[in-house]
């Protein structure tokens, strides 16, 4: 990923902390037909930096995947920066985002207790607090059999890039410009693209 100076994430934890929070990712890997993608939630787990999924058994791209260096980008918020918001008419339109990319070692695991916690963790981060449902009072026989048709991973992460675009590059008068406008939209990703800019101010 090209990332100016300005534009550079450079606090790891700031990094982990996108990820836990953008968790739905794409994993990017080489196969003998070429490069291939899968859009998945991970589990990130922090202090192991250590990534958790699994792949649905009938997508191809866990065969032969085992051992192999792979890439996972995890996304944020992004949204188009018109110059039109400019004091200047002697500009070029421009996009705002957020991501991170990471990469690792893939690993396939077989251990089924590993397997089940990792399932458990990631239902527990997405349902809702009052939910009713609970992965351990589902029937175990039915989970089993579920088991059957997927393939967990785990990617051991040896390097980590971020980057945030986020009109670094232009005044704080120009920034404010266009915080005013992206706020003025009814576009969430305008909108949290407009509550990073400020944080990034302070």
């Amino acid at each position: 990923m090209y990332i100016p100076k300005y534009f550079q994430m450079k606090d790891e934890h700031e990094m982990f902390r996108f990820m836990v929070h953008h968790s739905f990712a794409t994993l990017v890997s080489q196969s003998s037909s070429g490069l291939v993608a899968s859009h998945l939630p991970l589990t990130v787990k922090v202090d192991d930096r250590v990534l958790y999924g699994h792949f649905a058994k009938a997508n191809s791209q866990w065969q032969g995947l085992d051992g192999q260096r792979v890439l996972v980008i995890f996304h944020g918020p992004h949204s188009y920066i018109s110059s039109s918001w400019y004091e200047t008419k002697d500009a070029v339109p421009t996009w705002n985002y957020t991501a991170v990319h990471v990469k690792g070692t893939l690993q396939l695991l077989q251990d089924e207790a590993l397997i089940d916690d990792c399932l458990r963790e990631l239902i527990d981060k997405y349902e809702a607090p009052n939910s009713s449902y609970r992965y351990d009072a589902v029937d175990s026989k039915y989970i089993a059999s579920l088991k059957k048709g997927i393939v967990a991973f785990k990617i051991d992460i040896e390097s980590l890039d971020g980057k945030a675009k986020l009109s670094q590059n232009h005044s704080n008068e120009r920034q404010q410009l266009v915080i005013e406008q992206l706020k003025n939209t009814n576009d969430p990703e305008s909108i949290a693209i407009a509550k990073l800019m400020e944080q990034n101010k302070d």
